[in-house]
This record gives structure tokens, C-alpha cells and sequence, in this order.
């Protein structure tokens, strides 16, 4: 049926919710984009003066692409090369959605991202839902078609999995750029001692390269080994220079509501280093240098420059 302009005005004054949910269930900028478009399409074509809740509705259509693009997300990342991390987002980014309050925060920072894919499709979208929206659980179960009782104990089990494997920390943007700069101070010392003090006793370094670049390809656990690993990628060689195309600048960043170490190359960011602080201490760190993984946060941070780099030349 023809769309009139009121109908558009809804769904975009929509896009912004919808997109930040897809965001968080999918953890990539361009899937959660694709998503909501397709939603659109839907929203285009339905006979909307038979919808009582035009945003339940939405979210509700919105919700169960998400829920295909998970599954068959599962089957693509059996054969993806390396490890999966999700795509990082510059702070202000409207897809990072509502930071109203620490849970909000949480729920779209790398590490818990990172966590929601070790959930069944369900579990994430009923955390997600939950968590950072605040949808009761009658609502979750109806976009399901569950139970609300089936929807409360899903939930439990998400939260129960999530709790086993992270401890939240707040910090905030002045403290997150002062851990950031200590990072990079000690990372580029040329020695391992400066980054395992920074470092937890069981810290984890786990790296994206896409087999687009080289990265690790698997986790590397340990303060020592961690610092070990980290001093090896910053010490400058003409090598590395020439793998990312160039001398970089090395900047700290607020990327997903935590401090970050951002590396630009010819206006382009090559690298993103999330820190995952906890108790004024680095627990982890998630290493976004897949080129396919970079666009959104390279149009942003050109968006919201000129930036002064911490090391303007290595």
C-alpha cells in the first residue's frame, strides 16, 4: 500500500531504537543498517491502519531478521578466518543507543558484545530487550512467541552466563583517556614490565584481523604473555608500516562507552584497541584491525576531527 508521509515520519523517528537494538544483537554496524532497511520494507508494504503499536510492531519484525541473521551468522563464523569480534563504534555514534544508566553502558561496550555471542539467539535478544531497553518480560515473550514465564528463565540463564564472565566497571571519559595514554606510555617502552603492571593477572588479548591482515588467531591469556605480545606489536619496523599502508598516528579514543587506542593511517583508522578495565587495571583487550570492520568508525572519527595523536609519528 502506498506509504504516506506520516507513516514515514513514524518509522524514522523509529531508526534510531531500532537500530541500536539490531546493533547489539548482531554487533556489527552494516548487519544492523541491513536490518533495519529490511524492517522498512516490511513497514512499507503492511497494511498499516491494521497495526494497533506501530513500535511494537516494528520491533517485533526487526527483532525476528535479527534472530535469521544470528543463525546464519553461526554458520558463517564456523569459517571465518580467526577470531570474530564485533565491529567498534566511535562514542556519539547514534547506533551505540540510550546510556541513561551503567547496565545501558554495559550492554554495548567490546567485552560484553563480545560475551553475547557465547548466547543461544534467544538469550541475546531477550538480554538485550531486557537489559538495555527495558522491555518487560510480556513483551519479549509476545516478539518470541513464548511464555513470559519461558521469557523470565531464559533471561536468568543469559544474566547467569554473562555474570560468570565479566565483572562491570565504570570509568569515565577523563579517567578512560588517562588508562588509555598509560597504555600506550607503556606499550611503547620497549619493555614487558610497565604493561604487566597494567595488566590483571589474567588478562586476555584476542584480535580480529579477518584474513584481511595478519592477527593472532587465537586468544592470548596471561599478564606476561599479553605484555609479551603487545610489546612485539608496537615495536615499530618498516614491515608493519608497510601492512598498514603507512606511518601511523596513535590517538586514544572513547569507542563503545570505554577507553580505546585508536590508530590512523593516512585518514584512515587501521586499528582499534578496546580496554576492558577493571579496579583501575586492564582485564582485556579486544583488537579490531579488520579492514571490513573499520569503515563506520573511520567516516566518524574524519567527522569529528582534526584529533591530536598521543604519538604523532611510529
Amino acid at each position: 500500500m502506498p506509504t504516506r508521509e506520516h507513516d514515514v515520519d513514524l518509522f524514522e523517528r523509529s531508526r534510531g531504537r531500532l537500530e541500536a537494538i539490531a546493533y547489539r544483537l548482531l554487533g556489527s554496524a552494516g548487519d544492523a543498517e541491513d536490518a533495519v532497511q529490511d524492517t522498512y520494507l516490511r513497514w512499507h508494504t503492511v497494511d498499516r491502519d491494521n497495526i494497533e503499536i506501530p513500535e511494537a510492531w516494528l520491533t517485533k519484525v526487526l527483532t525476528n531478521l535479527c534472530l535469521n541473521r544470528l543463525t546464519s551468522a553461526r554458520a558463517r563464523r564456523e569459517t571465518y578466518v580467526g577470531q570474530w569480534l564485533p565491529e567498534p563504534l566511535l562514542d556519539g555514534d547514534r547506533m551505540l543507543g540510550p546510556a541513561d544508566t551503567a547496565v545501558q553502558r554495559d550492554t554495548v561496550s567490546m567485552a560484553l558484545l563480545t560475551l553475547l555471542e557465547r548466547l543461544s539467539p534467544n538469550e541475546r535478544v531477550v538480554y538485550v530487550l531486557r537489559e538495555a531497553f527495558g522491555y518487560p518480560h510480556r513483551e519479549i515473550a509476545s516478539i518470541l512467541g513464548i511464555t513470559e514465564a519461558n521469557c523470565q528463565q531464559i533471561h536468568r540463564r543469559a544474566r547467569q552466563h554473562i555474570a560468570a564472565d565479566r565483572v562491570r566497571a565504570e570509568v569515565d571519559a577523563v579517567a578512560a583517556a588517562r588508562i588509555a595514554e598509560q597504555f600506550v606510555a607503556a606499550a611503547l617502552t620497549g619493555d614487558t614490565e610497565p604493561l604487566i603492571a597494567m595488566l590483571t593477572a589474567d588478562a586476555v588479548s584476542i584480535a580480529d584481523g579477518g584474513g584481511r591482515v595478519p592477527a593472532r588467531r587465537g586468544p592470548v591469556a596471561g599478564a606476561r604473555a599479553v605484555a609479551r605480545y603487545l610489546r612485539g606489536l608496537f615495536r615499530p619496523t618498516d614491515a608493519k608500516r608497510a601492512v598498514i599502508g603507512g606511518s601511523p598516528t596513535v590517538h586514544t579514543a572513547v569507542v563503545n562507552g570505554g577507553p580505546a587506542v585508536l590508530v590512523e593511517v593516512n585518514g584512515r583508522v587501521a586499528g582499534v584497541f578496546c580496554l576492558d578495565v577493571t579496579a583501575g587495571r586492564v582485564a582485556g583487550l579486544t583488537i579490531q584491525v579488520n579492514p571490513d570492520k573499520l569503515g563506520r568508525i573511520t567516516r566518524s572519527w574524519a567527522a569529528t576531527g582534526p584529533h591530536v595523536p598521543l604519538v604523532a609519528r611510529w
